[in-house]
């Protein structure tokens, strides 16, 4: 019987966690080295249009990510040619250096807020696209080479 007890609570903790979840998907930096000009872009098209989303913006770096800081240039493609493009800044680093997120090791995951209870209006195919932003002080051209992001992703899961 407590078998049978534990059995169903992990279940039950499982299945609750995983209604939530609506679309999760990464694409690897090659070589952890994000180029300025690479736009990273993703489709989807399974999304709830009656419920209300929050859509993250997920972030893998290594020891390699020389700043404390991360911008990003995103754009939201609607079915109906509609687009919302934002710019971004999360903090990726404490000031003492050590590294925000979660994981073990050299990398570390960031679930960082993009769109907070936004709804999906339409039905159709959505893009969403992620460039890096960043630039060095007093200089104009942003970096060419972005070291340290081993991945770039995406979640939107149901509002609660």
């Amino acid at each position: 019987m407590r078998n049978f007890l534990l059995i169903l609570i992990i279940s039950t903790l499982i299945s609750s966690c995983s209604e939530t979840l609506q679309v999760s998907e990464f694409t690897a930096i090659p070589g952890g080295n994000w180029n300025k000009d690479d736009t990273v872009e993703f489709t989807f098209s399974e999304v709830d249009t009656l419920g209300i989303h929050n859509i993250f913006v997920m972030v893998r770096n290594d020891e390699r990510y020389p700043y404390s800081n991360l911008f990003l240039i995103t754009e939201l493609g609607f079915p109906n040619g509609e687009t919302i493009r934002d710019t971004l800044e999360y903090e990726m680093a404490l000031p003492d250096g050590q590294w925000l997120g979660k994981g073990y090791g050299s990398i570390k995951e960031n679930k960082l807020w993009y769109k907070e209870n936004i709804v999906f209006p339409v039905s159709g195919v959505y893009t969403l696209q992620i460039s890096h932003a960043m630039r060095k002080n007093g200089n104009v051209d942003g970096i060419a080479d972005l070291q340290g992001i081993t991945d770039i992703g995406f979640e939107i899961e149901k509002s609660k």
